[in-house]
């Protein structure tokens, strides 16, 4: 005999069954959301919780219960894990540009010691500003030039990928490669 469940998968509204069941036969989709979505679906259609912990190819229906749990509470939200450890982002939109403003910047020779933008040299320039970020490392700033589709040159320089600024006779234009997207996936 089962035991009584506490939290029972309430009644599946009719697009949230059709979008686990595209989740549930998508290919493209991360497994672990195929597997919360088959789960789901399992026991939405009757089964206990080992019995769809064993149609998504798990073993333990503890997880199934407390999938079920976070499904009423967050609905469809609930297929995509939560933060899987590490520390927490600390830096918010407005930071993550401030370092996209310093990165776009020219640098000074006198007063940045440098004519080209290095990890280093813009962690140094962004940490003494004014209104910089004091405790910035460089692993932060090469995530957040690499989300923002900067690559290192062989001309050791930062750039955006994709734009670049070619001589006119009207003057200097930045030309932007309308394929750069597709090419980098």
């Amino acid at each position: 005999m089962t035991r009584h469940r506490n939290d029972p998968l309430r009644v599946l509204m009719d697009e949230e069954r059709e979008v686990l069941t595209q989740i549930s036969r998508a290919a493209s989709e991360p497994a672990s959301h195929v597997a919360r979505a088959k789960s789901l679906l399992a026991v939405a259609d009757g089964k206990n919780y080992t019995e769809a912990a064993h149609a998504a190819g798990r073993r333990a229906g503890d997880t199934v219960a407390q999938l079920v749990s976070r499904f009423n509470q967050e609905g469809l939200a609930a297929v995509a894990p939560w933060h899987g450890g590490g520390a927490q982002p600390i830096y918010d939109s407005a930071e993550r540009e401030r370092i996209l403003q310093g990165a776009r910047r020219t640098p000074d020779r006198e007063q940045d010691g440098t004519a080209i933008w290095s990890l280093t040299t813009l962690q140094r320039a962004l940490r003494q500003a004014p209104d910089g970020l004091p405790q910035v490392s460089t692993y932060t700033i090469l995530m957040v030039l690499h989300e923002a589709g900067f690559t290192w040159q062989a001309s050791r320089t930062w750039c955006e990928t994709g734009k670049v600024k070619r001589k006119r006779k009207s003057g200097v234009v930045e030309v932007t490669d309308p394929d750069a997207e597709p090419k980098k996936s």
